[in-house]
């Protein structure tokens, strides 16, 4: 098998993008690399990261998943993710923690918006969701309306009245969690003015 084929075989093994280490551990080496991405056949992602040229079996949810490991879905593509919203979003909101280097959110093939938070509230309702199939970190509905009243400067009215009265609507909804949530994310007086009103109606 020559290196392209052992290249393809590396790529779709790993759901469209292979990193560096993948070639080495298999006898390619970096030049190599080099070369095939010089002659068209592999594409750079980005650093250190590769996937076959004009193939479109990447998907940006598989995209998201190996190069933004540590990112988790939220605000307005969670809002997205659980019906709250109808407005797919053009940008990947993914929370990360605010040690991570900005350097890593640099992914030519992903417009992502950043929201960087404190480690001690990052995993904080933190679950997974299949996203086109793949399977990515996702804040749960409660961490997701709670971000919105944290992050209400960034959302506009619309998005943001519609979320609220989705969630009050919304059967899966866990108002214990809600609270507990609010209150660590120091939300909680809004949090519950809003919802004792939209509950109450």
């Amino acid at each position: 098998m020559d290196n392209r084929e052992l290249a393809k075989v590396i790529i779709v093994s790993r759901g469209g993008v292979a990193k560096s280490a993948d070639f080495v551990a298999a006898g390619i080496r970096a030049v190599d690399v080099v070369n095939m991405c010089n002659a068209g056949y592999l594409e750079r992602v980005r650093h250190g990261y590769y996937s076959l040229t004009g193939e479109s079996i990447v998907s940006e949810e598989q995209l998201l998943a190996t190069l933004v490991p540590q990112g988790i879905v939220c605000a307005e593509s969670a809002l997205f993710y659980y019906g709250y919203s109808d407005f797919a979003p053009r940008k990947w909101s993914i929370a990360v923690p605010r040690t991570m280097s900005r350097a890593k959110l640099e992914v030519d093939a992903l417009v992502l918006q950043a929201y960087f938070v404190q480690d001690n509230l990052y995993e904080l309702g933190k679950t997974t969701g299949r996203f086109q199939g793949v399977e990515l970190p996702v804040y749960d509905r409660e961490r997701t309306i709670c971000d919105c009243f944290k992050y209400r400067s960034r959302l506009d009215n619309e998005m943001f009245s519609k979320a609220l009265n989705a969630y009050a609507n919304d059967t899966k909804k866990n108002l214990n969690n809600l609270s507990a949530y609010s209150k660590k994310l120091r939300v909680y007086k809004k949090v519950t003015e809003l919802m004792e009103v939209l509950l109450n109606a």
